[in-house]
C-alpha cells in the first residue's frame, strides 16, 4: 500500500494530533483489560501476601488470596490468569512427582478459582523447575537435560492440570516435541477443549531473574538454560519453533520474553496469523517499577506505553504483572 499523501500546507499531520478525541479516533493500536492474562504467584498458607522484594508491588498468595485476586481480575475485565507455584524445598525432588500430584500448589489454586470465579480461564505452567531439586525445567542425568524421559513427566503434568480444570495449558519447557506428546494424551483422556499456548519462543535470557526469585528456583538452580532454551541471537528459529508448535497442535503461541523481542513477535504473526502473545517477563516489569520508584521515569506511563507496544508489533495478548494496575487505570479513563 502506497499512502497518498498531499503537499505541505495542504497536508498537516499534526491536525489529527490536536487534541486527545482526533488522537483516538485514528489510534492504530487499542488496548484494553481483555488483552491482559495476569500471572500470579501461588504459596502455601492462608491469609498470606508475601511481597516478592526483587519484583516491588507483585505477591506471593496463599490459595485464599489468589481466589481474591481472580475476583479483582474479573471486576476489572481480565479474561485469565496464570498461576506459577512457589514450592517448598521438601517437594523439590529429583523425580519432581510433585509435579503432577493432583493436589499440589497448582491444581488445587485452579480447583478454588473455579469453583469461585469460573468465568475466569486459568492458564498453567507446563515445567518441571518449580518441582526439580535442579532447577531445570526437564530430567538432569550426567549434567544433561534429557529430552524424551522430560517429555514424559511433562504429559503426566498437563494432564493433571487438565483434570483440576485448568483451560490453557502453557508448556514453557522447551523440550522437543512436548506439544504433540500433550495434545495427543489430552485428546485421548477427553480433554478436548482444553487449549495449550506454546511457549514457542523462549529465550535463554537474562531478564527471568525476579521469576526465580518468586518460584524460588533461584538457589536450587545449577548452571543455565542453553541447551533447551532459545539463543537470543536467533530469528529464523524462532519461526521454526512456532512451525513447529502449530502443526503438533498448539492453538496459541508465546514469545517470551516481550519488549526486547517485539521484532520476533510482528514476525510470527505476520507469518503465521496464530494467535500470538508474549509474556513481559519479570526484569522487564522490575525495571519499569525500580525506575519509578526511584523517580526516574513517569511509571503509569511507562507501564501503559510498555503494553501498547506488545499490541503495535501484532500481539493479540500480553502476560503482564501489571495487569490489574493497567486495567484500573483503563477503567478510570
Amino acid at each position: 500500500m502506497t499512502p497518498v499523501q498531499a503537499p505541505y500546507p495542504a497536508n498537516r499531520p499534526r491536525r489529527l494530533r490536536a487534541s486527545g478525541a482526533l488522537r483516538d479516533l485514528v489510534a492504530e493500536t487499542t488496548l484494553s483489560p481483555s488483552d491482559l492474562i495476569w500471572p500470579v504467584f501461588v504459596r502455601d498458607g492462608e491469609g498470606v501476601e508475601e511481597p516478592v522484594a526483587s519484583m516491588p508491588g507483585v505477591m506471593r498468595r496463599s490459595i485464599d488470596k489468589v481466589v481474591e485476586a481472580a475476583r479483582e481480575a474479573a471486576d476489572l475485565g481480565i479474561p485469565a490468569m496464570c498461576l506459577f507455584p512457589y514450592t517448598s524445598a521438601e517437594h523439590r525432588t529429583a523425580d519432581c512427582a510433585e509435579a503432577w500430584n493432583p493436589d499440589n500448589l497448582s491444581n488445587r489454586a485452579t480447583r478454588a478459582i473455579k469453583a469461585a470465579v469460573p468465568e475466569i480461564a486459568v492458564m498453567t505452567d507446563v515445567a518441571l523447575d518449580p518441582y526439580s531439586d535442579t532447577g531445570h525445567d526437564g530430567f538432569v542425568v550426567d549434567g544433561r537435560i534429557v529430552n524424551d524421559a522430560t517429555v514424559e513427566a511433562l504429559v503426566k503434568q498437563a494432564l493433571a492440570q487438565a483434570e483440576a480444570g485448568a483451560d490453557i495449558l502453557g508448556p514453557s519447557d522447551m523440550m522437543d516435541g512436548r506439544v504433540g506428546a500433550m495434545r495427543g494424551a489430552l485428546e485421548s483422556a477427553g480433554h478436548w477443549d482444553v487449549a495449550i499456548m506454546s511457549y514457542a519462543a523462549k529465550y535463554a535470557s537474562a531478564f527471568y531473574g525476579p521469576f526465580r526469585d518468586a518460584v524460588g528456583a533461584s538457589a536450587a538452580l545449577k548452571g543455565d538454560k542453553k541447551t533447551y532454551q532459545m539463543d537470543p541471537a536467533n530469528s529464523d528459529e524462532a519461526l521454526r519453533m512456532v512451525a513447529r508448535d502449530l502443526a503438533e497442535g498448539a492453538d496459541m503461541v508465546m514469545v517470551k520474553p516481550g519488549l526486547p523481542y517485539l521484532d520476533i513477535c510482528r514476525r510470527v504473526k505476520e507469518r503465521f496469523g496464530a494467535p500470538t502473545f508474549a509474556y513481559q517477563v519479570s526484569g522487564e516489569y522490575a525495571m519499569i517499577r525500580a525506575a519509578a520508584l526511584n523517580g526516574w521515569i513517569d511509571g503509569e506511563r511507562a507501564m501503559m506505553e510498555s503494553l501498547g507496544c506488545f499490541k503495535r508489533a501484532g500481539c493479540d495478548g500480553i502476560l503482564s504483572y501489571f495487569a490489574p494496575a493497567a486495567a484500573r487505570l483503563m477503567a478510570a479513563c
